[in-house]
C-alpha cells in the first residue's frame, strides 16, 4: 500500500478503522486524547468560574476549599496547554510533515511514544493535584515549589514526574519531525543539510527579498521546504528550548523534593531567585511567543492555501518574517517581569517593551498575509475550515494587542496579576485564537486522516462554532473587565465581590463546555463508537515510517 494512497484512501463517506494506516491511527489517537483533556480542562475551568462567582455555588463543598481550589488552578494549565494543545498540535504536524514533504514519517513507534508520554504525564500531574492537593500555582516558578511543610512531597514528586514525561514526549516529537525533514529520501534525496537548514529557518526568503531589491535573479525559485513546513521547523526550535528549560526546572525541584523525603532539607535560597526567574520565563515564554505564534502562522498559511487553492500572498516576506520571529521570540521574556522590582530597568525597557512590540508586527503581518490570500480568491464557500480559520484570526486579532497593552511598564502596574492578563490575553489567545485555528485544521484534515469519512451533522458543527466563538470572546472579555476593576488572578474571593462579571464569565464558560460536548458527539457519531475504539487497535499497515 503506497504512502499517498494511505493518506487519501477511499471516499465512500464511511469510517473504517481497518483501512487506516499506522500514521493515520497514531494521529487520531493523539487527537482523541487531546479533546478528552480539553474537556477535563473545561470542566476544571467551570468549577473555578462557579467558585469565583461565589463559593456557595461550588458543585461540591470541597471545591470551595482553598486547598482544593488552588490545586485545580495549578493543574488546569497543565491539562489545557500540555495535555490538550500540545497533543493536538503534535498530532497535526506528525501527519502534515510527511504529507507536505511527500515522504514517510521517520517513526510511527516514536509518535506512539509521544502521545503516550504526554497522556501519562498529564494524568500524573492531575492526580498529584486531585489526591495530594499539590498547589504551588505557578507549578515550577519561584519560589521553588519544594516547601514540604506547605505541600505534600509525594504529591510534588508525582507532579514533577508528570511534567518530566510531558517534556520527554515533546523531545520524542521533535526528534521525529527533524528526522523526517532531514531524511535524504523522496523529494529531498538530493538536498543537502545546508539547503534544508537555510530553507527551514526562512533564510531563503530573506535572500530572495534581497536579490529582488538588488535586481538579481531569485536565490531560490523552488525552496527546499514548503512554507508551512518552515513554520513547523522554526516553531520546533522554540519547542525544543522550552522543553529543556521546563525539564531542567522540574529536575531542580525534584532534587529538593527527593532530598526532603530522605530527611535532608536543602535551602532554596541557594538558587539565585532573579537568575532563576529570568531563565524560567525565557523558556516558558517560548510556549506562547515562539511556539504558539509561529506554529499558528504556519497553520494559517497552510489553511489559506488549502481553502483557496492559490499561492500564498507575499510568500517570501512570510518566510523572512518567520526568521525575524526567531530573534523576537528569544528576546521578549522580560515582559513577564515588568513588575519585578529586582529586574534591571533596561531589560524591562528593551526586552519587555520594545522587542515585545515587534510581536504585534510579526503576528499582524501573518494575519494580513492570510486575509489577503483569502480576499484575492473571492468568492469562497463558507466551509467549516474557513469559518474556524476566520474565528482564529479574530481571536489573535484581539489577544495579541491585549498582550502588547500589558507590555508597558506603566499599564503593567495596573494590569499585572489581575484577571485581565489571564482573561483578555491568555484565554482569548488560546480558546479563540489557537483552538479555532486547530478546529479549522481538524475539519480540513478530517477526510484525509479518516479515508474520506463524512461529518455526521453540519448543523451541529455550526452550533459548535458560534457557541465556542461567542463563549470564548465573552468569557475573556468579562474576566478582563473584572481585572480592570481590580480583581486579582490566582486569588479566591469569598463574598461575591465580582459577582456580576464573574456570573457573565461563567455563562460564557458554560457555552464553551457545551460546544465541546456538541463537537465530541458529532465526531463520535461520524466515526462510530466501534471506529473510535478501533483507532487504538494495532494497524496492519507498517509502511508509513522508515526509522525505528
Amino acid at each position: 500500500m503506497s504512502f499517498t494512497k494511505d493518506l487519501i484512501g477511499g471516499a465512500d463517506g464511511k469510517f473504517d478503522h481497518n483501512s487506516l494506516s499506522a500514521l493515520q491511527k497514531v494521529t487520531l489517537r493523539a487527537v482523541v486524547m487531546s479533546f478528552l483533556f480539553y474537556g477535563l480542562a473545561s470542566i476544571e475551568g467551570m468549577i473555578m468560574r462557579m467558585v469565583e462567582i461565589h463559593p456557595r455555588l461550588a458543585p461540591q463543598p470541597e471545591f470551595a476549599d482553598p486547598t482544593h481550589f488552588f490545586s485545580i488552578m495549578t493543574v488546569h494549565p497543565i491539562v489545557g496547554i500540555f495535555g490538550s494543545t500540545y497533543q493536538l498540535v503534535f498530532a497535526a504536524f506528525t501527519f502534515l510533515v510527511p504529507f507536505l514533504t511527500k515522504k514517510p514519517l521517520y517513526s510511527v513507534k516514536l509518535a506512539n511514544w509521544t502521545w503516550l508520554q504526554i497522556t501519562i504525564g498529564t494524568a500524573l500531574a492531575w492526580f498529584a493535584a486531585f489526591i495530594w492537593s499539590y498547589a504551588p500555582l505557578y507549578t515550577l516558578y519561584w519560589p521553588l515549589p519544594a516547601d514540604t511543610e506547605q505541600f505534600s512531597a509525594i504529591g510534588g514528586v508525582v507532579f514533577i514526574t508528570g511534567v518530566a514525561l510531558i517534556m520527554t514526549g515533546t523531545l520524542c516529537f521533535i526528534y521525529n519531525i527533524y528526522a523526517t525533514i532531514f531524511a535524504k529520501v523522496g523529494v529531498h534525496e538530493n538536498k543537502t543539510t545546508k539547503e534544508l537548514l537555510i530553507s527551514g529557518f526562512g533564510i531563503d526568503g530573506m535572500l530572495n527579498l534581497w536579490h529582488k531589491i538588488t535586481g538579481r535573479p531569485p536565490y531560490s525559485k523552488e525552496p527546499a521546504l514548503a512554507l508551512p513546513v518552515v513554520a513547523i521547523f522554526r516553531g520546533t526550535v522554540d519547542t525544543f528550548l522550552d522543553a529543556l528549560v521546563i525539564l531542567g526546572a522540574g529536575v531542580l525541584v525534584l532534587v529538593f523534593l527527593l532530598a526532603s523525603l530522605g530527611g535532608v532539607h536543602l535551602d532554596v535560597s541557594s538558587v539565585d531567585a532573579l537568575l532563576y526567574k529570568n531563565w524560567f520565563w525565557w523558556g516558558l515564554d517560548l510556549v506562547a511567543d515562539g511556539l504558539v505564534l509561529i506554529y499558528v502562522a504556519g497553520s494559517w498559511y497552510l489553511l489559506a492555501t488549502l481553502i483557496t487553492g492559490q499561492k500564498l500572498f507575499m510568500e517570501n516576506i512570510a518566510r523572512a518574517a518567520l526568521m525575524l520571529e526567531l530573534l523576537v521570540s528569544w528576546m521578549v521574556w522580560s515582559h513577564h517581569l515588568l513588575s519585578d522590582q529586582g529586574q534591571p530597568e533596561m531589560m524591562k525597557l528593551i526586552s519587555g517593551e520594545m522587542v515585545t512590540a515587534f510581536e504585534l508586527l510579526t503576528q499582524g503581518l501573518a494575519l494580513f498575509i492570510t486575509l489577503v490570500t483569502l480576499w484575492k480568491a473571492r468568492p469562497l464557500k463558507m466551509t467549516n475550515e474557513l469559518k474556524y480559520l476566520l474565528g482564529g484570526l479574530i481571536g489573535f486579532g484581539l489577544a495579541v494587542p491585549a498582550g502588547i497593552i500589558q507590555a508597558d511598564m506603566g499599564l503593567n502596574r495596573v494590569l499585572h496579576n489581575t484577571q485581565w492578563i489571564i482573561g483578555a490575553h491568555v484565554h482569548i489567545a488560546i480558546i479563540v485564537g489557537l483552538y479555532m485555528t486547530l478546529y479549522s485544521a481538524v475539519y480540513a484534515l478530517f477526510p484525509l486522516v479518516t479515508n474520506g469519512a463524512k461529518l455526521w451533522s453540519q448543523k451541529l458543527a455550526n452550533i459548535h462554532f458560534w457557541l465556542h466563538l461567542i463563549g470564548g470572546i465573552g468569557m475573556g472579555a468579562f474576566m478582563g473587565m473584572a481585572g480592570l476593576n481590580g480583581m486579582l488572578r490566582r486569588h479566591m474571593y469569598f463574598n461575591g465581590e465580582y459577582y456580576d462579571l464573574m456570573a457573565l464569565a461563567g455563562v460564557c464558560g458554560s457555552m464553551i463546555l457545551i460546544a465541546w460536548v456538541i463537537f465530541l458527539f458529532n465526531i463520535i457519531m461520524s466515526v462510530g463508537l466501534k471506529g473510535l475504539i478501533g483507532i487504538f487497535l494495532p494497524s496492519k499497515d507498517k509502511t508509513a515510517s522508515y526509522g525505528i
